[in-house]
């Protein structure tokens, strides 16, 4: 899943590390979340988009996935 979270974190000038302390994660989830290899849990997505004062959508692009309807 596509996220903003390397732009974000450029921008506040966090680290990997920083912004994985954080949230309570490891670096190595923020780097699989940054390069699409991970989906983060619903709780992990929260806590992200709360930390930039964001909404989840505003984080994540949930475009991609498909509607079971």
């Amino acid at each position: 899943m596509k996220s903003r979270i390397a732009e974000l974190r450029k921008e506040k000038k966090l680290s990997q590390e920083e912004l994985a302390n954080a949230v309570g994660v490891t670096r190595q989830t923020i780097t699989s979340l940054e390069r699409e290899k991970y989906t983060a849990s619903l709780v992990l997505a929260y806590k992200i988009a709360r930390y930039f004062h964001l909404s989840i959508e505003e984080v994540f692009d949930f475009s991609t996935i498909e509607e079971d309807l």
